[in-house]
């Protein structure tokens, strides 16, 4: 006779009837355990239901969760009205990352700490052991297992411990909602507020004022400024021009040579961008069409210029077309010309997007 057939001669009395309404919860689970061969070597009761030690852990657990929805809550406050971009005379921004990390971390560990305490300290403790054996999958099989998981969520407490149930889904609902953050921050704070991806800090001022351009200390650049074969990085000439603010706007303002500027103008002619060009300067955005690092490498006999991150490489005379490397779109060329007092300014804003394409771009 083998194992599993010694075992069931074994196990005592016959198979009580599943379907019997007269049998309680726990004796539908107790028949599925003796069908099953389980034998529980170790039960530890739970606390006793209504004692002080009992409300005192539900009011801990709950305490733990309620918290938990508390920090995912000011998580999504930090995400979406904290300020992040630095300002002249605010370091506010400086908190940002931190109180991100702080908040998310303080309600996952309430989560943590809630179930924890749940389980060790509420639900009950058994130590089964069970033979195994091929199973085979009945009507009354599938009674007992419903009846398990029914008498499973009782042992838990939930509907007895209203507490614990509330708690727990006001404190997991924000954390789903922490998930959701992009979508719900996108949805409450305009990620193209002022249109900030398609303009960049040449767009002209009010009453279309044309803007500058100027060094990095500020100083508005004049033609004799950049030698012949020369290049110099300028920025819009206007508040915060310099800073990240307008981090896409740096540009390189190149002085050809008097070849190398008939061949850039013929290529502008044969873009459509004739009037681009101010004399043999031309300028073009230094921010790479690749992966946006900014392509300041500038060979000035071979007029090519380099990205270092990726090795693209763009050619001048060529309306800045890629020629070399990942980029696969050419750099976007800044309209010029000089103002009545002679300094350069930008005609009007670049009229394609700055850095690598993106969905949203027409």
């Amino acid at each position: 006779m083998s194992t599993h057939t010694e075992h069931q001669a074994q196990r005592g009395p016959e198979p009580l009837d599943v379907n019997d309404p007269r049998l309680s919860r726990f004796e539908v689970v107790q028949e599925g355990a003796r069908r099953d061969d389980i034998e529980i070597v170790h039960y530890e009761p739970q606390v006793v239901p209504g004692s002080k030690a009992e409300r005192r852990l539900t009011r801990t657990v709950a305490l733990m969760f309620l918290l938990t929805g508390v920090f995912a809550t000011a998580f999504l406050v930090v995400y979406i009205w904290w300020p992040w971009q630095w300002e002249p005379g605010r370091g506010g921004d400086k908190l940002y990352t931190p109180l991100l990390g702080v908040t998310l971390g303080l309600a996952l560990l309430g989560i943590g700490f809630g179930i924890l305490t749940w389980g060790k300290k509420l639900l009950p403790k058994e130590v089964s052991i069970q033979d195994r054996h091929d199973q085979v999958d009945d009507p009354e099989g599938r009674k007992i297992t419903g009846e398990t998981m029914l008498y499973l969520a009782d042992e838990m407490g939930v509907r007895r411990r209203p507490l614990l149930g509330i708690s727990l889904l006001a404190g997991l609902a924000p954390v789903g909602a922490v998930a959701a953050a992009p979508l719900i921050g996108g949805l409450i704070e305009q990620p193209h507020k002022n249109n900030q991806m398609f303009t960049t800090g040449f767009q002209p001022g009010e009453g279309g004022k044309k803007i500058r351009l100027i060094r990095e200390d500020g100083r508005p650049i004049r033609p004799a400024d950049v030698s012949v074969g020369g290049q110099l990085t300028v920025f819009p000439g206007i508040d915060g021009g310099v800073s990240n603010k307008h981090a896409d706007s740096p540009t390189l303002l190149i002085h050809l040579r008097e070849d190398d500027a008939q061949k850039s103008r013929a290529a502008n002619e044969r873009k459509g961008h004739g009037d681009y060009m101010w004399g043999n300067y031309v300028a073009y955005s230094k921010i790479c069409t690749h992966a946006g690092c900014p392509a300041s490498l500038y060979e000035q006999q071979t007029n090519r210029l380099l990205c270092p991150c990726h090795q693209s490489q763009f050619l001048i005379t060529d309306n800045a077309k890629p020629i070399f490397g990942p980029a696969n779109r050419p750099l976007p060329q800044l309209p010029i010309e000089v103002d009545e007092e002679g300094f350069f300014v930008a005609k009007s804003d670049y009229t394609e997007t700055i850095g690598p394409d993106f969905w949203e771009r027409p």
